[in-house]
């Protein structure tokens, strides 16, 4: 159907969803709305609390208790392994309860539990009764457990596609920050002498009754599975949620990507008092100003997301997060070693050394980088995964990531024991990131596809979009668009969220590099069938295929790129596939697209027919469009009447 060009990926199609709301702004102006702020700040009382108490119990039974059978050196390690243990326990059943009830019930009663159990912990710190405290935080990891599915399955039904990563980098940015005040909170408040314990008691209680408060607000979230017949075993539901989720790919690796992303955190994380006494020679300020310039750059990579994207859930993000992840790691361990000899910085004394002024960089870029990383993974589970199994699927998630970080604990600690510094540390959990997510890349090619395209459309090229509400938020569809260059289906690509499967010339397929992008995206080889007819039926057999599976296909009807910027007469293929569709019981629309202003451009013909001799032959950042217009019914959908409709979308371009 066209001669060379670029490609897009391949992966699942999304699921149905709710209609898209209107459009807002930003991603702040959700805070303004009933269905996100009530949920919001419920999540974010519930994430504050639980680091209030975990830190503030922390420190007491470090400094304050003498407790024979905890000493302090293991009460960090004993809390958080308490903390993390339900989730292995009881993940893959709050999966199976958040999409059989409806998820604003099963939200009022984890915070009713919440205040419970935080009048439990007020009596134990009253009493200073450790036992009772250590079955606190346990509770409160089994309630965090059963809130996480319901979490993250709650967002794609209130959200659209174009709200999904804004949303998802709100939630993301209010965790950390959460994080953030608690552990400040919980640091100063058990401080206090004589009643600092009695104030943190206080504290916890009032942070619960604010999240029930706050919770009353949040709307229906009917169940997606109410015949769900609920598996109490968690080991056998847990593999099955795997296996689920392992039959879309882009799901799978996703899983994967996020549990790395906490095995790589955790390391950072856990080693931040160490890394600060031991490597940076600071106090106990210097440690806690790494861990706020850590949650700061999460928080502040979780929000550049929806800019980055363009509102759209936009996975090319991810390698960018990656390469961040390595980079920015690996000039840690190179900063540490030009740091100057001293004794204890006090934070004043620290924040003055140009030299620490490096690592703050690295830490904050690299956590900016996790941020960006992160945040279209979940975006991508949540909009993917079938919606009556979306909370299991993110249920097997939470086990996955608990798993990953019990595993950066043990892994780290090895490293430690055979005579490793952290900044080596450090250094090899950053290469590991190289290995890691090339893996996870070459499995799903998606990502790298994705990442050249938002490169290409937002770097190379200052790219605008008109139209693209047009473009099938689910279910089969044709795109047919003017072929004006080598890289038109790049751009197309970056201008849909979901992938789009192309009908290519096959001669393309035997160009170097280009040729293996192709075949990796997935990219169906077409030949005329004068050439090859067994190739030219087989490509129409493959693009049914891909209807059927609720994709969309792209064509480029005009059967080769211009060689004069004008737009040529549209060949008869997309008849061929829409009479094919409509004999497989399919009603599938036809979008018409229009590329402007990429003639004379680097990869157009405008060189006496050739192209990518002049690089820059614009300058850089040159203006390319693209106009989606209305769907048109197949039945209408004659070669002519796209033409005219693409046509139309040119002029509509020249008129602006």
């Amino acid at each position: 159907m066209s001669q060379p060009s670029g490609s897009p990926a391949v992966a699942d199609s999304a699921p149905a969803r709710t209609p898209s709301p209107p459009r807002q702004p930003n991603q702040f102006a959700l805070l303004g709305q009933k269905r996100f702020a009530p949920f919001f700040w419920t999540q974010f009382a519930g994430a504050a609390n639980d680091n209030l108490f975990k830190f503030a119990f922390t420190v007491m039974v470090t400094y304050q208790l003498s407790v024979s059978w905890l000493p302090p050196t293991m009460a960090g390690l004993v809390i958080g392994a308490l903390f993390i243990l339900p989730f292995l326990l009881f993940s893959a059943t709050s999966g199976q309860v958040a999409d059989k009830y409806d998820k604003r019930t099963l939200i009022l009663w984890v915070k009713w539990l919440e205040i419970a159990i935080m009048a439990m912990a007020a009596v134990g710190l009253y009493a200073s009764n450790v036992l009772l405290l250590l079955l606190c935080i346990f509770l409160m990891g089994a309630q965090s457990a059963i809130f996480g599915p319901v979490k993250f399955a709650y967002l794609p039904y209130h959200l659209g596609e174009r709200e999904l990563t804004g949303g998802n980098g709100m939630v993301e940015m209010g965790t950390f920050l959460a994080i953030l005040l608690g552990n400040v909170a919980g640091g100063l408040i058990v401080a206090v002498p004589d009643v600092g314990v009695h104030y943190v008691a206080w504290a916890c209680v009032a942070l619960a009754v604010v999240g029930r408060l706050a919770a009353q607000f949040i709307p229906d979230t009917p169940a997606t599975a109410p015949s769900l017949q609920i598996n109490w075993n968690p080991a056998t539901e847990t593999w099955r949620n795997l296996k689920l989720a392992h039959g879309q790919v882009a799901v799978f690796r996703s899983l994967l990507g996020i549990s790395w992303m906490w095995f790589f955190g955790a390391v950072f994380l856990s080693n931040f008092p160490a890394f600060a006494k031991d490597v940076l020679h600071g106090d106990e300020q210097v440690a806690s100003l790494l861990l706020v310039v850590f949650s700061i750059g999460i928080g502040v990579g979780s929000l550049l997301c929806e800019v980055l994207s363009h509102r759209h859930v936009e996975i090319g993000l991810v390698p960018l997060g990656a390469i961040g992840m390595s980079v920015f790691g690996v000039d840690l361990f190179f900063a540490c070693r030009a740091l100057p000899p001293a004794d204890v910085y006090t934070l004043g004394a620290f924040v003055a050394q140009h030299a620490h002024w490096r690592v703050m960089a690295d830490l904050a870029l690299l956590a900016l980088s996790a941020g960006v990383y992160s945040v279209p993974m979940y975006a991508l589970i949540q909009l993917r995964s079938q919606p009556t199994h979306r909370a299991r699927i993110i249920a097997a998630n939470n086990i996955l990531n608990a798993l990953f970080m019990i595993a950066s604990s043990v892994i780290a600690g090895a490293m430690l024991a055979a005579g490793l510094s952290i900044p080596q540390i450090f250094l090899a959990v950053a290469l590991a990131n190289v290995v890691v997510a090339g893996y996870i890349f070459l499995l799903v090619p998606e990502y790298l596809l994705r990442f050249v395209a938002w490169v290409l459309s937002r770097i190379v090229y200052r790219y605008k979009i008109r139209g693209d509400e047009h473009i099938p938020a689910n279910g089969p569809a044709v795109l047919v668009a003017n072929h004006v260059s080598f890289v038109d289906a790049v751009l197309l690509m970056a201008a849909s969220p979901r992938p789009i499967r192309f009908i290519m010339d096959y001669r393309i397929f035997k160009t170097p590099v280009l040729g293996w992008v192709f075949r990796m995206a997935k990219c169906i080889p077409i030949a005329p069938q004068k050439d090859d007819p067994a190739a030219y039926e087989r490509a129409f057999a493959e693009a049914a295929a891909v209807l059927r599976d609720d994709e969309l296909l792209g064509i480029f009807p005009e059967g080769g790129i211009t060689r004069d910027g004008q737009l040529q007469p549209f060949k008869g293929g997309v008849m061929k596939i829409l009479t094919q569709a409509k004999a497989d019981g399919l009603n599938v629309p036809v979008v018409p697209m229009a590329l402007t202003n990429l003639w004379g451009s680097y990869f157009s013909r405008i060189e006496n027919g050739g192209a990518m001799t002049r690089p820059f032959r614009r300058g850089m950042f040159s203006r390319v469009g693209l106009n989606v217009g209305e769907a048109v019914a197949p039945e209408c959908a004659t070669p002519e009447a796209l033409h005219d409709r693409v046509q139309g979308l040119l002029a509509e371009n020249t008129a602006a």
